[in-house]
C-alpha cells in the first residue's frame, strides 16, 4: 500500500472489494453482470460481495438439483422465469443444511436464511422491473422471522478486569505472555480505544497516526459508506494512546504501512482478523461463558453510554447508526430496565 493521505487505507479496501467481486462474478452466469451494474451506485461493496456469494449458492443448488442444468453455462435469464415460489421454498429448505461443491457442510439459521432470500428477491426484482422477466416468485416466499437474541456484553466489573489483564497479563499462558511483553502497550491502547469510543473494528484498523488529535481528544474515522466523522475520547483513552504512540515512534514500519496507527508484530497495519483474535484472547481471561468479539465491545460501550445519558439519539449518533431504530432495537432491554426503575420513583402517599 502506497503512502498517502487518510483515504489510502480506504482506497485499498475499495480496490480489494472490486477485485473480489470480479473474482466472484466469474463463478456466475454472464447475465448476472447486468444486475451488479444496475445496483452499483446505490449498494455498498460489501453488500454486493454478499449478494454474489448468495447467488453462487443459489445457482450451484440449481445445477445440483435440476438434471437439465449441467453447468453454470446452461443457466440464463429464461431459467429464472421457469422457477416457481415452490421451487424457491425448496431452496430455502435446502439452505438449512447443505454441502458446497468443495464438500464443506453449511447450515443457515434465521438470519442466514433471511439474508439469502432477501438477496434473491433483489436479484429477481431487478430483472422484473427492467421487463426481462414477468414474475418474481421470490417475492411470494415468506422471509423467516428473526427472534431477538440477548445482547452479549461486558458488565462494568468485567471491563475493569479485562483491561487490567491486558495491562499486566494475568491469566495468560506462558506462550501468550511472550507476545504480551512485546505488544501490551499497543494492545491496551487499541482495546481501550474500542471500549472507550464504540468504534467498529474496521474503523479502528483503518486509523492513521494523523487521524489522532490529542488537542481535542478526537479521532477522525471513515464510517460505513465512506463518510468521515470525528469521534471524541476520554482522558483515560488519551493516556493509553499517548503511551502507544510514544512506543510507535521507535518502530520502523514496513514499506506502505508508514501511516498506519496500529501495527502488527510484522510491522504492518493490523487487520480485522488479528484484532478479533486479540479480543478473544484477553476476553477468555475474564469469562469463558460469554463470546466476546470486537462488536461486543461496541455493544458494551453503547450500553454504558445509554445508561449514563438515557439519550438514544446521542448513542445512535456516536455509534454511527444511520437509523435510530437500529439503536433502539439493540438497547431496548436497557430502556425497559430504566422504565421499570421509574415505577417506584413517584410516591402517591407519603410514608
Amino acid at each position: 500500500m502506497a503512502k498517502g493521505n487518510n483515504n489510502t487505507y480506504q482506497e485499498q479496501i475499495k480496490k480489494d472489494n472490486k477485485l473480489k467481486l470480479r473474482e466472484l462474478l466469474e463463478q456466475l452466469p454472464n447475465f448476472c453482470r447486468d444486475f451488479f451494474r444496475g445496483i452499483d451506485t446505490q449498494t455498498s461493496p460489501r453488500t454486493k460481495i454478499a449478494y454474489a456469494y448468495d447467488l453462487i449458492v443459489f445457482f450451484n443448488y440449481l445445477i445440483q438439483e435440476n438434471p437439465t442444468i449441467k453447468s453454470i453455462d446452461d443457466i440464463n435469464i429464461d431459467t429464472l422465469t421457469k422457477l416457481s415460489s415452490k421451487d424457491i421454498e425448496e431452496y430455502m429448505e435446502y439452505l438449512s443444511l447443505y454441502s458446497s461443491h468443495t464438500g464443506t457442510e453449511h447450515t443457515n439459521e434465521e438470519a442466514g436464511l433471511k439474508r439469502k432470500i432477501t438477496s434473491l428477491r433483489s436479484f429477481y426484482n431487478y430483472f422484473y422491473q427492467n421487463g426481462d422477466i414477468d414474475k418474481n416468485p421470490a417475492l411470494l416466499v415468506k422471509i423467516p422471522k428473526i427472534h431477538q437474541k440477548e445482547i452479549v456484553r461486558f458488565e462494568p466489573h468485567e471491563v475493569a478486569a479485562f483491561l487490567d489483564n491486558v495491562e499486566i497479563g494475568s491469566n495468560l499462558t506462558d506462550k501468550q505472555l511472550e507476545y504480551h511483553n512485546k505488544t501490551k502497550v499497543r494492545d491496551l491502547a487499541l482495546l481501550t480505544l474500542l471500549l472507550g469510543t464504540g468504534i467498529r473494528v474496521s474503523e479502528c484498523v483503518g486509523l492513521d497516526i494523523n487521524d489522532v488529535d490529542f488537542d481535542n481528544n478526537g479521532i477522525k474515522i471513515t464510517r460505513k459508506g465512506g463518510n468521515e466523522s470525528i469521534v471524541y475520547f476520554s482522558d483515560e483513552v488519551s493516556e493509553a494512546l499517548s503511551a502507544y504512540i510514544n512506543e510507535r515512534k521507535s518502530i520502523v514500519p514496513c514499506e506502505g504501512h508508514e501511516e498506519a496507527l496500529f501495527l502488527s508484530i510484522q510491522r504492518k497495519r493490523i487487520n480485522v482478523r488479528s484484532v478479533e483474535k486479540l479480543v478473544g484472547k484477553y476476553a477468555k481471561t475474564v469469562t469463558t461463558v460469554k463470546n466476546i468479539t470486537p462488536h461486543k465491545l461496541r455493544s458494551t460501550y453503547g450500553t454504558s453510554l445509554y445508561q449514563e445519558t438515557g439519550d438514544i439519539y446521542l448513542v445512535a449518533d456516536v455509534l454511527g447508526h444511520r437509523d435510530v431504530n437500529t439503536t433502539k432495537k439493540h438497547y431496548a432491554d436497557v430502556g425497559n430496565n430504566r422504565r421499570k426503575s421509574a415505577a417506584n420513583v413517584v410516591k402517591l402517599r407519603k410514608d
